[in-house]
């Protein structure tokens, strides 16, 4: 277990989790803004990550403006329910949190880029929240693709919570963990604020600068 993984005695177990649907949700295969295809199999040499940082309608629209990126697409993952729904995952029976998923070329985008950009647009040290946006599937999440990403996705988190500290704030409550299933939201989630410019953007951001240069020295 990861010493960042935050306590979660509110997610609910197999025995009581919403039971889902055994068929995926319908979505379209191109992402709108970048013209790329959301689902595999995609490019050789890419990377992948399942970012959680809030709602994720403004986390995919940090994601897919990053030089690099070469698709986006919003789901739900980390918890228990089988291609769950967007207001089943509201309930909080459902155990997953809302995620980015990020599919970049790491010739033109490190992925200590990706994470810098995680920890310093949202909160990770607000728990089953972000800002006013209060519920399980608000939690902060890291789901890797590589024990690689693993690792450094933890050296990161220990990088950020020095800072963190050091600026007034608490411990680091992201769950950092494998990636395991993850489950397309419907189609009007995907690239949402490219379809509504004046959409929703909950940023609980912390201010607190990640220390780029520190981190890559010391790996």
């Amino acid at each position: 277990m990861s010493p960042f993984r935050s306590v979660t005695p509110d997610l609910p177990g197999a025995d009581t989790a919403l039971p889902g649907r055994s068929r995926p949700l319908s979505v379209p295969e191109a992402n709108i803004v970048l013209g790329t295809s959301m689902v595999p199999p995609f490019p050789d040499g890419s990377e992948r990550i399942e970012l959680g940082m809030g709602c994720f309608w403004g986390a995919e629209e940090i994601y897919w403006q990053m030089p690099g990126v070469i698709t986006t697409a919003v789901g739900y993952g980390g918890g228990v329910t089988p291609n769950p729904t967007y207001e089943e995952v509201c309930t909080g029976r459902t155990g997953h949190t809302e995620l980015v998923l990020v599919v970049w070329d790491p010739q033109r985008l490190s992925l200590t880029q990706v994470l810098a950009a995680f920890w310093e647009q949202h909160d990770p040290t607000q728990g089953m929240r972000q800002g006013n946006d209060v519920g399980t599937q608000y939690r902060s999440a890291i789901y890797t693709s590589s024990d690689d990403q693993t690792q450094a996705a933890l050296r990161s988190a220990a990088a950020y919570q020095e800072v963190l500290v050091a600026a007034g704030y608490g411990q680091v409550t992201t769950e950092i963990r494998p990636a395991g299933p993850f489950y397309y939201a419907e189609e009007h989630h995907q690239q949402y604020l490219a379809k509504n410019p004046y959409g929703y953007r909950c940023h609980a951001r912390s201010g607190v600068a990640f220390p780029v240069d520190a981190f890559e020295a010391a790996v």
